[in-house]
């Protein structure tokens, strides 16, 4: 007995282990410019579901997407800038590592522009303290099909 409690503890720790690294590789990474925190992502089942898990707890999130007569598909490799009201790029150029993105941004008006393919979207958004504002971006079908064949 004594001779297997070792064993069993050390499968234990490389079972413990190996869950931990499945988990850190799901988690997006959070990326900093302008002294603002942003995450982005949700290609694939689970990371799509952390994203919009997390998504109200950021005073900022963003959804693209490309429409067809078939349907919605999510988009990324979309390149986001944000603009304060007096038009500072506070995110500037990023790309979204996925059909979502989350920004801790501070109380105020913004500017927020999305280009995926040539096509740029622009949107405003009103970011209120404690709250968690959104913004959805559809683009045309075909929008980014060139750079999706990369």
């Amino acid at each position: 007995m004594n001779r297997l409690f070792p064993s069993l503890l050390l499968c234990s720790a490389a079972l413990l282990g190996a869950a931990a690294t499945a988990q850190a590789a799901v988690n997006p990474p959070i990326r900093v410019t302008h002294g603002v925190e942003y995450m982005s992502g949700g290609i694939g089942k689970d990371e799509a579901e952390l994203m919009e898990t997390v998504a109200p707890r950021w005073a900022a999130s963003f959804e693209f997407a490309t429409k067809d007569r078939k349907g919605v598909d999510f988009a990324a490799d979309v390149r986001v800038t944000v603009r304060d009201s007096g038009g500072a790029a506070v995110l500037d150029n990023v790309i979204s590592g996925g059909p979502f993105m989350v920004a801790r941004l501070e109380p105020g008006d913004y500017q927020i522009e999305a280009q995926l393919g040539g096509q740029m979207l622009k949107q405003p958004l009103h970011v209120v303290a404690g709250e968690s504002a959104r913004a959805t971006f559809l683009f045309p079908a075909g929008t980014g099909m060139a750079s999706a064949a990369r």
